[in-house]
């Protein structure tokens, strides 16, 4: 495990590695990334990117998607995989944000994963990039990365890397930081061949340490 020093260390320099850390997700209303990150469920950012300027466009409301045909909504979001499923749950959370919350997407974990298609992953990312709450997105790359790192010992389950992080982030730095573990992921650490020799942070990682 790290010391305190060294995860200190570790997030300077992603922050000065990636001084944007910024969701890759595009949206113009807090309600959009709500639906853009069930989306991205088994799907890249990108390919969700290329779909939403669409599905937008043709639903402008959150009233408009409440109301939405189910098979309209399904071939605007067909490429991005598990469409069935997607297009329920978008449809049938629009539906809960307006008879439930006002319209409103709520700003706490209870309730938002209380609607349909949201876990905690969505809900802390909405916490922490649209409410500016403390968050801990615990995506495929987080998991892979703080593994390497060190940061948590072999955890796998996403709620139990959440709880580990929890302890050892600062919270003001929790959710930028889940941003620049998707970053790095990306640039540096893919699942495949990992390259370290670029790495920010080799010798502050278990893994990178070892080559």
């Amino acid at each position: 495990m790290r010391t305190k020093a060294q995860i200190n260390e570790i997030i300077s320099r992603l922050e000065a590695e990636y001084p944007l850390a910024e969701c890759s997700l595009e949206y113009a209303k807090d309600y959009e990334l709500l639906f853009a990150a069930r989306l991205a469920a088994q799907c890249t950012d990108e390919r969700v990117n290329k779909i939403t300027p669409a599905l937008f466009e043709k639903y402008p409301t959150l009233a408009a998607i409440a109301g939405a045909d189910i098979e309209e909504l399904e071939n605007i979001i067909r490429s991005c995989g598990f469409y069935h499923s997607k297009a329920h749950d978008i449809i049938a959370c629009a539906n809960a944000l307006i008879d439930c919350f006002g319209g409103r997407v709520p700003d706490n974990m209870e309730d938002l994963t209380s609607l349909p298609g949201v876990g905690r992953k969505t809900a802390n990312l909405m916490l922490g990039d649209i409410f500016g709450k403390p968050a801990v997105v615990v995506d495929t790359h987080c998991i892979r990365l703080t593994n390497r790192i060190g940061l948590v010992d072999g955890l796998k389950d996403p709620a139990k890397i959440e709880t580990a992080l929890r302890k050892i982030l600062p919270p003001e730095k929790s959710s930028d930081f889940c941003h620049r573990m998707v970053l790095h992921g990306r640039a540096v650490c893919p699942a495949r061949a990992p390259l370290c020799d670029k790495c920010c942070i080799r010798e502050l990682c278990v893994q990178g340490m070892k080559k």
